[in-house]
């Protein structure tokens, strides 16, 4: 049985196969569509007009957003394998209108009342992993077999390309565009574009930033964000004054500012800086991967 086509505000019937399994407690929405050998635990809870495609399995406390579809042997809510897990009760929350696509895995969290988090309107490709405590924001496109290791965080209109690992407690910028086959081990700033392994920035992410109607003036402020940042010869923290001084602080350059200084793990281009942070935060880098 396919999808069926809706027109915008048009309501469908709601279908659940005979051979799928909803298990009692399972709260179920108008005009979900459940086939067959999927598996929906009493626990999750799959708002209207979600699809769930055969063999799919869903556990654990588990929200699906509206209109989103879970194609066949994605994995959603399932114990992590963060091997510090004890049972605490998590969650795991997937936004508005998503495509989770062939066999992708989406963890539970670790940690008391913690959620893993994947926003509205996100495409997450075939085999891709997100795992404990990761943030996923709206609009990202996971390429298929990137992989999220633990308390990863994604902003907003991020895309990676396939077969990319990004180390735990690591950060990506919005808008900001990493190459496949890549290696991410540091902090991504927003609105740039990179990748290899290690990674090397090439700029900003220049088409990205178009194709999202950022201006023109928008634009070359960014651009005299990341040449201070990154060709200015600068420490971070003199890097980030000096544009705090000399550039408009409209919202972009704003956001820059903030991740950048916020950064713990470090920041791509600047591994060879130390990270007070992580000197006074050992078990972060001793967590597993």
């Amino acid at each position: 049985m396919g999808s069926l086509m809706m027109r915008k505000g048009e309501e469908r019937d709601g279908f659940i196969h005979p051979q799928a399994i909803v298990e009692n407690g399972a709260k179920i929405g108008k005009g979900v569509i459940i086939e067959a050998y999927a598996v929906i635990k009493g626990t999750v809870t799959l708002e209207d007009n979600v699809e769930v495609k055969s063999h799919a399995y869903i556990d654990g406390y588990t929200t699906i957003g509206e209109g989103t579809v879970i194609w066949p042997f994605a994995s959603i809510g399932t114990k992590t394998q963060d091997l510090k897990y004890r049972g605490e009760k998590t969650f795991v929350v997937v936004g508005k209108n998503c495509e989770i696509r062939e066999f992708v895995t989406i963890n539970s969290s670790c940690i008391e009342n913690s959620t893993v988090r994947v926003g509205d309107n996100c495409l997450i490709m075939a085999y891709c992993h997100v795992a404990h405590n990761c943030t996923v924001g709206n609009n990202v496109i996971m390429s298929n077999g990137a992989m999220l290791a633990g308390h990863v965080v994604l902003e907003d209109f991020v895309i990676i390309g396939g077969m990319t690992p990004v180390h735990q407690f690591s950060r990506i910028g919005a808008y900001a565009m990493v190459g496949g086959l890549s290696r991410v081990t540091l902090d991504v700033p927003p609105y740039t574009i990179g990748g290899g392994s290690p990674y090397r920035l090439g700029g900003l992410n220049l088409v990205g930033l178009k194709r999202n109607n950022f201006s023109f003036e928008v634009r070359s402020l960014l651009s005299k964000a990341f040449k201070i940042t990154y060709r200015s010869g600068l420490s971070v923290a003199d890097a980030l004054k000096r544009i705090s001084e000399e550039l408009p602080l409209i919202p972009e350059v704003q956001h820059w500012l903030d991740f950048c200084s916020r950064s713990q793990r470090g920041l791509i281009g600047f591994e060879g800086v130390a990270r007070e942070s992580l000197v006074k935060n050992e078990e972060l880098v001793e967590e597993e991967v």
